[in-house]
């Protein structure tokens, strides 16, 4: 039996950094999405259709992800990671003083910089360091650390704005203070760990990937309608304040925090296909309620519930990883967040326009997105593999690229 290593190597080892990271980002991201949506409407006298232009603006720095790679022409892997976690505390912290609709604009592509090329490289990561045999069970482990920070944000807004009435400001400055101190401290603790494969350190589009590229660009869609716009049904049409927002949230935090876990050990076990077929399933039924509600108390149960799929979403990472070349973590971790964000980049504000003429028609629309992922799905084979990359692959008689 292997001999665990001792609690002072556990406690400043790459899963510990990949741990600390993810709550990180939470205190950071979790905290303006908490806010951000009160403070527009507010202070900023924001509509559907600026939010819908604010939130397109958020989404182009997620467009332009394939940059990136030339970053890491410069920055180590771990080092780029921790510069980003930076630059989205910083534009957490200078939103409050911002409440126009530019203001808001230039403050939402800052964090949102960010926040998005931390998550180009953190997937990297997450692939090169962990073991593809563990891989689901402690990806499930981070979105559970990753929830413990989204609570510890929602409880303290909770604490912070209905119990010692601290002003938008004062929220929005804090965490991105508190981000800024622990990504600090990331970088003094933790030594400098070698990347796991060497990565390639150019643009890679594969043809054999196809199949998790069209993933990922019905994910950035169909995301949209869940971030954007049935966030912003909470606040416009049922008319959730603040708190009541955060305690929505918190909800979904203690789902995450108690079947995060599960959820990575059960797609271990039944595979990819059958998780995210599960998920576009569910998520077609979410976006035709949403369409349809008109009861507050329903409404939230719908939101809850459409933040639970969300939590399958692993299974596109593992996925990959099972049919990937080791060095192409990086490069295609770029690409693949820019192809999620074509749709992002355009839905918000196309779809924000939509939403002044029928709200209705924008989660029908979620929901075809969702139908087109689903049956996308039915083409992962039961065992990804190089060479088995979907299930026609077995068909076409070539070696891998």
């Amino acid at each position: 039996m292997k001999t665990p290593a001792p609690m002072s190597e556990r406690l400043r080892s790459p899963f510990a950094l990949l741990l600390l990271m993810s709550i990180a980002l939470q205190l950071g991201f979790a905290a303006w999405t908490g806010v951000v949506y009160n403070f527009a409407e507010a202070e900023g006298g924001l509509n559907g259709a600026d939010i819908g232009l604010q939130q397109t603006i958020r989404e182009i720095p997620g467009f332009l992800s394939f940059a990136a790679v030339f970053f890491l022409l410069v920055f180590r892997e771990q080092t780029f990671a921790l510069v980003s976690l930076a630059l989205l505390g910083l534009g957490v912290a200078i939103t409050g003083y911002f409440p126009s609709l530019t203001g808001l604009l230039i403050t939402t592509f800052i964090m949102s910089l960010g926040f998005h090329y931390y998550e180009t490289v953190n997937q990297s990561l997450q692939m090169q360091w962990l073991p593809k045999e563990t891989a689901p069970r402690q990806l499930g482990v981070l979105l559970a650390a990753s929830s413990v920070g989204q609570l510890v944000v929602f409880v303290l807004i909770i604490l912070l704005w209905e119990w010692m009435n601290w002003s938008y400001r004062d929220l929005f400055l804090f965490f991105g203070v508190v981000t800024l101190v622990l990504v600090a401290f990331m970088a003094v603790w933790f030594p400098r760990f070698p990347d796991g494969v060497l990565q390639h350190k150019k643009l890679i589009l594969r043809k054999r990937y196809w199949l998790y590229y069209l993933l990922t660009f019905f994910s950035g869609a169909r995301r949209q309608i869940f971030v954007v716009f049935a966030a912003w049904m909470m606040i416009e049409r049922f008319g959730y304040e603040v708190h009541q927002v955060s305690i929505l949230f918190l909800i979904n935090v203690g789902f995450n925090m108690l079947f995060a876990p599960y959820i990575g050990g059960l797609i271990g076990r039944f595979g990819e296909r059958a998780a995210l077929s599960f998920e576009y399933i569910g998520l077609i039924l979410v976006f035709v309620a949403y369409a349809f509600v008109w009861d507050p108390v329903f409404g939230a149960a719908l939101y809850v519930i459409d933040h639970f799929f969300f939590a399958l979403a692993i299974a596109m990472k593992t996925y990959f990883q099972k049919i990937a070349d080791p060095a192409d973590f990086a490069p295609t971790s770029s690409v693949a967040f820019t192809i999620n964000h074509i749709a992002a980049v355009i839905i918000p504000v196309t779809f924000g326009l939509l939403w002044l003429a029928s709200p209705a028609a924008v989660f029908l629309a979620g929901a075809a997105m969702a139908a087109c992922s689903l049956a996308a799905a039915q083409l992962i084979p039961r065992l990804p593999a190089p060479g088995n990359e979907t299930t026609l692959s077995a068909r076409v008689a070539k070696p891998a690229e």
